[in-house]
């Protein structure tokens, strides 16, 4: 008969490796069902520090939606905006790219049906990207 190994007892018929991947697996479809996505970026590494320690600062949620919400708009949220990127497959876009789209397009924009949250939408763009126009 064979004396087990010292060590702590196998308490999974699986490998060390397969176990590995089974637990991986099962990470992700928990963060699929919480509506989380993994999103991988390169950064050099003093910015990626910088970021995981604002990951763990209270508030980080907040200010980073408020970033993502200055650096690109949703055309789904915007209904003139929509209309005049009726061509666009993709739901967001840089935010100058949609003041272009404004700009561009302005005699289409039905100025009297432009709901008021739009209209601040253009002109919080315009002083951003356009102070002096």
């Amino acid at each position: 008969m064979k004396k087990p190994a010292p060590g702590r007892p196998r308490t999974s018929p699986l490998d060390r490796a397969a176990q590995l991947r089974e637990a991986k697996r099962r990470q992700r479809v928990r963060q699929r069902k919480a509506g989380l996505a993994t999103v991988q970026i390169d950064l050099p590494a003093e910015q990626a520090e910088r970021l995981r320690a604002a990951r763990n600062a209270p508030g980080f949620d907040a200010h980073f939606e408020r970033f993502l919400g200055d650096a690109v708009v949703d055309l789904q949220a915007w209904p003139a905006l929509r209309e005049l990127a009726w061509n666009r497959t993709d739901r967001f876009i840089p935010a100058e790219e949609a003041l272009s789209l404004y700009e561009r397009n302005w005699r289409f924009v039905d100025s009297a049906r432009l709901q008021p949250a739009e209209a601040a939408l253009v002109k919080r763009l315009r002083e951003r990207f356009a102070p002096n126009a």
